[in-house]
């Protein structure tokens, strides 16, 4: 596969600026499918501190669980459309821009961590399920913080444009906290806010913070919060709204991948040492997830992968 990387400004006012600029550019005529195949190539948006989802190596190169299958779903695309050359664009997004990147036709896979629920639907579709996340916190082991009313009246980051800082918000209101949240740009910010004290508590996917902790300097100076602030939530592939061809071609090939090399290539990500730095996740395959597995579902609802 030939990637051919693409220097892009993430920010969000040039995102929605795009959009603005090139409403529907992709689902014109035929769709994702026609626009690949009149362009010769497939864009795909990437994360650059999402491990083990997808995040850079120490090449720079995006790699990670979520790149694994979307690249299984360009194969399948080069077969669909026989084209064996296809090339391969990499775009990098931020919780902030991957939306309007998808609506405008910028990206045509988002390879990520990201929530499907029902809001997200209304603007953008997912694909069959590859993870289930709840979101909890990480602050100092030093600051004693366990549960969520243990951050009340203190500084607290979560990612801009991420289902957890409406979490965060809700539970803030609810409570009466007075907690004072603080949007950063991407997971990396978030754990350096506390790491340096700017910040009490970050706000993330639990398996995002596994991540980020492991990979840290001092992964013993952190503490992960014994209260969620969601249900499990399923993680899935983004791709653009209203494109019934594509998102059929899309599903069939993620539902073949889980029923035959999910358990495998999952084990690889999430139970064994990782690049760059070697670190283990240690997430074995949850009850929940194997489920998933094996019946392949795009329901935005966490009630319907209980196991």
């Amino acid at each position: 596969m030939r990637f051919a990387p693409r220097v892009l400004s993430t920010g969000i006012g040039i995102a929605l600026g795009l959009a603005a600029l090139l409403p529907h550019q992709a689902r014109a005529d035929g769709g994702t499918l026609q626009k690949i195949k009149d362009t010769g190539t497939i864009t795909l948006g990437y994360r650059e501190s999402s491990a083990p989802f997808s995040y850079l190596d120490d090449n720079q190169k995006p790699v990670g669980y979520a790149m694994d299958i979307c690249t299984r779903i360009v194969d399948a695309v080069k077969k669909e459309l026989s084209l064996p050359a296809l090339k391969v664009e990499l775009t990098p997004v931020t919780s902030a821009t991957r939306i309007p990147l998808m609506a405008n036709g910028t990206i045509d896979l988002e390879c990520g961590s990201t929530t499907n629920n029902v809001d997200r639907e209304k603007q953008v579709s997912f694909t069959n399920t590859h993870f289930l996340t709840a979101s909890i916190f990480v602050g100092k082991k030093s600051a004693n913080l366990h549960k969520i009313d243990d951050l009340k009246g203190k500084i607290v980051a979560s990612t801009a444009g991420s289902t957890n800082i409406g979490q965060l918000d809700k539970v803030n209101a609810d409570r009466k906290l007075g907690i004072t949240v603080v949007p950063v740009k991407d997971h990396a910010e978030g754990i350096l806010m506390v790491e340096t004290g700017r910040a009490a508590a970050f706000v993330m996917d639990d398996v995002i913070i596994a991540g980020l902790v492991a990979s840290a300097k001092n992964p013993a100076m952190f503490a992960l919060g014994d209260e969620a602030f969601s249900k499990p939530e399923p993680y899935g592939i983004m791709l653009r709204k209203d494109d019934p061809s594509f998102k059929a071609l899309v599903d069939k090939t993620t539902a073949a991948f889980f029923k035959t090399e999910g358990p495998a290539v999952y084990a690889k990500w999430f139970t064994q040492p990782i690049p760059p730095k070697g670190i283990n996740m240690n997430l074995p395959l949850s009850p929940a997830m194997a489920k998933a597995m094996k019946t392949p579902s795009d329901n935005p609802d966490p009630a319907s992968y209980a196991p």
